[in-house]
């Protein structure tokens, strides 16, 4: 018999006998673990119910989502999934009418607050949606979110449960709590906004970077997206660690001990083993970090283990160094996955890597700085980047624009070499190049400036550059090449900016510096054209090229731009703008009380980006400047706002005494301009904004070295790892309120045409942007992301297909037509999509739309009209037309019958790759523009005469328009009197026509037939009899016929005029059967006119009024009479004529509701999904 627990709690309620066992314990410290967990996230929430029962189904349904979620996670990581994630994943689908492509992630058991009342439920979180479901005492609460639309993710304690998750979007803030674990659940709804985040600022990256879903097979494993996403999380935090490349993957990591032979200890820390490197970071942040390539690795041995130095392992290298770890659990398995790696390594080395460092510091005169440092490969073969050996391919400007200066004789001088000593010695003791000990000596080092020789040197080791560097031999040169003689948007700007990179050194005042700064620049404007060029890279890359030659420049401008400065420099300065925030936050952290003076002056945002772009060289004398730089590429982003901090402090007396922006910026600036550096041993260079600011009063000057002192001293707390949850949480922020200033801007851009107000411009531009971001993720093919670009206006940067313009103009249009409308739709795209690239943009779409929704009778008849003559008419049938001049011999009919079908796919990839291989820029876009500002008001004059088989498609249309409306007979009797009519006033029109032949033409030129050729309506004449047959290949489009009533048969009889015998125009009879309503029916309707058929030659299934006369029958399908024709002002006043038809048309409809609807629909869950939700939550 199995015991009872010691120690157990249970839910009792007053009037109940029964009692529910909530937790069981089989110690007094395990019960009080469990009772310590239910009075922080279960007993205050109780007071909120009303009765006991509410209680009761409340703890019962808590208590079994917290069981169900630990027997999930108590399953074995290695285990094929029993079933159970399988049947979440299902259930989610179901449930929230999701697609197969939508993959889970997790599902957690938590509460969800709707107002004060908590429902227990199941959070999904899948790859693009949050999703809750709850069902609990008779209520039902559902909610679908995209990760795109969170505006804020928070996790804090409030007054009524102690730790919850608060999610925020544009128009609602929801709440969850009561999570098992609420740390994993935070952590992976962070990780999924991030790369929706990522989808919206650049969806090229986005989608390389999305490795999540793998559809080559089912996912069965529990959790292997959420596997995914966390080591996808470990390897951004061990890049970002040891500054590595972006390809770099951590395999594994494992705690050890280091010997430091500096200061003879064993550090403990942890080992971190990747593809191509062994790191180690000890516990103690500041004690000692090491990165050894592999590349450098010749020994890898197990030593002897003893009782003092348990599996020890010792690592030897290429520059005589060696390194020992002990304390390794499994030292074996870790030396057969280095051993693996090492094989993996090339073993023949391009050239470049087994270059030692060697350096004589004796002499810091010296010019040849390539022989002393040769870092890059170019210096060991002759690269002639344009026509000859370039000096820069070798050497830094410095070297070759060093003047004799008289100070490194003086005392300046001997301090340079005092600091190069003190470097040395460093060297010496810590180790030289990439395996070198990093310690807190050597942060203290860098604080007090690294020695000019050394800078170029230090800088790549200390940003990873010379990782990237040393594994790219010649990567560069073949970029210079590549790149040379090509023109595009980015070499302009970075032609237009060379001359104004530091203009005052002289090293910038000739050819030999500018050519250096522009191959650097183009090179890497050819590496990634996705950001290009961006003003601020000339003014950093110029003083990289001071210290460095051009490649050892190069990567260092690739680790600042994709590394270490993340979406800096692209069109829209994100990671600037983002690390804005997180200054803002930390100057409310640490400085309250000047933090709402300068939201007030709105100084920050001002200040930051001049600030954190050129890391202050814009903003500070040179010699000061790169100081900052070196500690910088030392300590990072963290370095920057620590400093700026520092610079507000100093200032903040004068700062709070300010009244506005420009005194505020006088004061920061003057400041910045007097930040000396007394040590330089470089001439001083004029600073150009210092003689901007100069006051009256004699400026008081501040050393650089003691600004960098005190940073550290107050605000040196600040951690890389905060910083990095910051830049999160400021990311969701800025993506999210640029995508709200791109809104307004395409909003008002548009707004001056469009009938739309502002509301319903925003509404309808979020659902556009909707549809566009579902192709992306729930689309199969890449082209939909491909398709943004950004460098493009807001304007151009959302554009859809005709696929999901159907989908949308299915669910907004006011003119449904049942299973027509999709043809509609498919016309309405090719007449708005003026470069006939296959895709249209917001303003194209809000235009369609407007035409629809907005204006007269007459305008919106004049957008119907536009819609069944071409372009909106398929193109296709131009060829057919040709041939008309041929009064449509047997041959044509069979070819002219083609179904509507969607623009030729040939001809679409062909404009693709048209427009893929030359890109349009900007002059084409301000043609575009001033072509748009144009005044070009269409008059209905303007529009060309409609054809025959276009009048008969026009009332095709119409009638499946009126089809599910209330007053649908009246119309169908208006539109019968209005076609009759109108058919006679085309024959009457031909006989007042003298030139047949100029009227053939005229056919010819405005009839590109449309496709769905499958009726037309003839009217017979003497000369021209003309027929109807329905059309094998009509089935495609689904019609049903116009259900007329006999009695309104004989009423539209006598109403369209009793004509008959041969010279005349005889009655248009619209007749149908009931059978024709079926959706296989060939044909919606059959207009025939009397004597145009001789009665063997009728199809079965045409419906005839009359069959008198003889003449020449089509024997395949119909013939069109070319000579017919007829003007919009003639369809217009016939329309006026009939009232049902113009309240028709002037009827308001409110496309907000449309909207509103549309959103419910996309929501709309299965009808089939039950209601209990036992498979999961019991």
């Amino acid at each position: 018999i199995a015991r009872v627990a010691p120690y157990r709690i249970l839910h009792q309620t007053q009037d109940s006998q029964v009692y529910w066992a909530v937790a069981c314990g089989s110690s007094r410290k395990e019960i009080t673990k469990h009772w310590e967990w239910l009075e922080n996230n279960l007993l205050q929430t109780l007071s909120i119910f009303d009765n006991e029962e509410d209680i009761t189904t409340f703890v019962k349904g808590k208590i079994h989502g917290i069981i169900a979620e630990e027997n999930k996670n108590e399953q074995p990581q290695s285990e094929e999934d029993p079933g159970k994630f399988k049947e979440a994943e299902l259930k989610m689908r179901k449930q929230f009418g999701m697609p197969e492509v939508e993959k889970l992630v997790n599902y957690y058991s938590c509460s969800y607050w709707k107002g004060r009342v908590p429902r227990q439920g199941w959070l999904y979180l899948t790859v693009n949606h949050l999703c809750f479901y709850s069902f609990l005492l008779g209520k039902e609460v559902t909610l679908v979110i995209q990760w795109v639309d969170v505006t804020q993710l928070e996790k804090n304690a409030t007054l009524l449960f102690p730790e919850c998750i608060k999610v925020s979007t544009r128009d609602s803030e929801l709440y969850f709590s009561m999570f098992l674990n609420i740390n994993e659940t935070f952590k992976l709804m962070e990780q999924l906004a991030n790369i929706a985040m990522r989808q919206l600022l650049d969806n090229e990256t986005f989608l390389q970077d999305k490795s999540l879903p793998k559809p080559r097979r089912p996912l069965k494993n529990i959790s292997a997206l959420k596997r995914d996403l966390d080591a996808r999380a470990k390897n951004e935090c061990y890049r970002a660690t040891f500054r590595l490349p972006k390809d770099e993957c951590l395999d594994g990591h494992t705690d050890c001990t280091l010997w430091t032979p500096f200061n003879k200890m064993h550090i403990p820390g942890q080992m971190f083993v990747s593809n191509n490197y062994i790191c180690f970071a000890s516990r103690a942040e500041e004690a000692c970090h090491l990165i050894i390539p592999l590349r450098e690795v010749t020994i890898v041995e197990k030593a002897d283990s003893s009782s003092v130095l348990p599996s020890p392992l010792s690592i030897s290298t290429k520059s005589k160094m060696t390194f020992f770890f002990a304390n390794l659990k499994d030292r074996d398995f870790l030396v057969q996955r280095i051993s693996d790696f090492l094989q993996r390594t090339p073993s023949k080395k391009p050239c470049g890597i087994d270059r030692e460092w060697k350096w004589n510091v004796a002499d810091p005169s010296t010019e040849t700085f390539s022989a002393l440092f040769p870092t890059s490969a170019l210096s060991h073969q002759p690269v002639s980047f344009c026509a000859g050996q370039v000096p820069t391919a070798s050497q830094g400007l410095l070297k070759l624009f060093r003047r004799n200066s008289e100070e490194l004789s003086g005392p300046k001088g001997a301090k340079e070499k005092m600091k190069e000593e003190s470097w040395n010695i460093h060297f010496f003791e810590y180790g030289r190049g990439m395996c070198m000990y990093r310690t807190a000596k050597t942060r203290e080092l860098v604080q007090k400036g690294i020695p000019e020789n050394l800078r170029g040197e230090l800088w790549l080791l200390f940003s990873g550059a010379w990782n990237e560097m040393v594994t790219h031999p010649g990567y560069y040169a073949d970029l210079v090449e590549k790149s040379m003689g090509k023109y595009n948007l980015a070499t302009e700007e970075i032609e237009r900016d060379l001359h104004r990179s530091m203009p005052e050194h002289p090293a910038f005042q000739n050819e030999l510096g500018i050519a250096a700064l522009r191959r650097v620049l183009t090179a890497y404007a050819f590496r990634n054209p996705t950001i290009g060029y961006c003003q601020a890279m000339n003014i950093v890359t110029s003083v990289l090229l001071l210290y460095c030659n051009e490649e050892e420049a190069f990567w260092l401008l690739v680790a600042l731009c994709e590394r270490m400065l993340p979406d800096y420099y692209n069109t829209r300065v994100v990671g600037a703008l983002v690390d804005q925030g997180i200054f803002e936050e930390l100057t409310r952290e640490y400085l309250p009380q000047l933090s709402e003076k300068m939201q007030d002056l709105g100084v920050i945002s001002t200040i930051s980006l001049s600030w954190f772009l050129t890391l202050f060289l814009s903003v500070m004398p040179f010699e000061s400047a790169v100081v900052i730089v070196d500690c910088f590429f030392y300590e990072g982003i963290k370095f920057i706002l620590q400093v700026s901090l520092a610079i507000l402090d100093a200032n903040m007396e004068k700062l709070l005494q300010c009244c506005d922006e420009g005194e505020a910026m006088t004061i920061l600036g003057r400041y910045l301009d007097n930040v000396v550096n007394r040590q330089s041993v470089s001439p001083p260079i004029p600073h150009l904004h210092a003689l901007l600011t100069s006051g009256d009063d004699p400026p008081l000057e501040i050393d650089i070295f003691e600004l960098i002192k005190t940073s550290y001293e107050k605000f040196g707390n600040l951690k890389a790892d905060d910083i990095e949850q910051m830049r999160f949480k400021q990311r969701l922020k800025v993506i999210q309120s640029l995508e709200d200033t791109a809104k307004k801007s395409v909003v008002r851009a548009v707004s001056g045409d469009i009938g739309f107000s502002m509301e319903e411009l925003e509404e309808l531009y979020v659902v556009f942007k909707a549809k566009y971001l579902m192709s992306c993720y729930w689309g199969n093919n890449r082209a939909a992301a491909a398709r943004r670009d950004q460098s493009l206006p807001y304007l151009e940067q959302y554009r859809i297909d005709m696929e999901q313009f159907t989908e949308l103009f299915i669910s907004l249009t006011p003119w449904a037509c049942g299973a027509h409308t999709p043809v509609l739709a498919a016309r309405l795209f090719r007449l708005l999509d003026d470069n006939r690239d296959s895709l249209i943009n917001f303003k194209e779409f809000v235009t369609g739309m407007s035409g629809m929704y907005h204006g007269d009778l007459t305008e919106k008849l004049k957008v119907l009209y536009k819609l069944h003559l071409p372009p909106a008419l398929n193109p296709e049938e131009t060829e057919s037309a040709l041939e008309a001049t041929s009064y449509f011999t047997e041959d044509v009919t069979t070819e002219g019958n083609a179904t509507l079908l969607p623009l030729p796919l040939m001809a679409c990839s062909c404009l693709a790759e048209e427009k893929g291989t030359s890109p349009q820029d900007y002059r084409y876009y301000l043609r575009m523009w001033a072509k748009e500002k144009e005044n070009k008001k269409e008059t209905i004059k303007d529009l060309p005469k409609m054809s025959q088989e276009q009048f008969i498609e026009l009332c095709k249309t119409l009638y499946n328009m009126f089809s599910e409306d209330p007053v649908e007979q009246e119309l169908y009797h208006a539109i019968a009197t209005v076609a009759s009519l109108l058919l006679r006033i085309g024959e009457v029109g031909k006989k007042f026509s003298n030139r047949p032949t100029r009227k053939s033409e005229d056919c010819k030129a405005n009839n590109s037939q449309d496709p769905v050729s499958e009726e037309e309506s003839p009217t017979s004449e003497q000369s021209q009899n003309s027929a109807v047959e329905q059309q094998p290949q009509a089935d495609h489009e689904d019609k049903a016929s116009i259900d007329a009533q006999p009695e309104k048969t004989q009423q539209e009889n006598q109403t369209l005029g009793d004509g008959s015998g041969e010279g005349q125009s005889s009655p248009l009879q619209l007749l149908s059967d009931d059978e024709t309503k079926d959706d296989m029916s060939m044909s919606s309707y059959s207009m025939v006119s009397t004597g145009s058929l001789q009665c063997e030659d009728i199809a079965d299934d045409t419906v005839l009024v009359g069959c008198e006369g003889s003449g020449a029958a089509a024997r395949y399908g119909s013939t069109i009479d070319t000579d017919w024709s007829i003007s919009f002002e003639q369809i217009l006043a016939s329309m006026l004529t009939e009232t049902a038809l113009v309240n028709y048309f002037e009827k308001k409809v409110n496309i907000l509701q449309k909207i509103k609807d549309q959103k419910k629909i996309e929501r709309q869950f299965s009808s089939s999904s039950d209601y209990e939700l036992s498979s999961v939550s019991g």
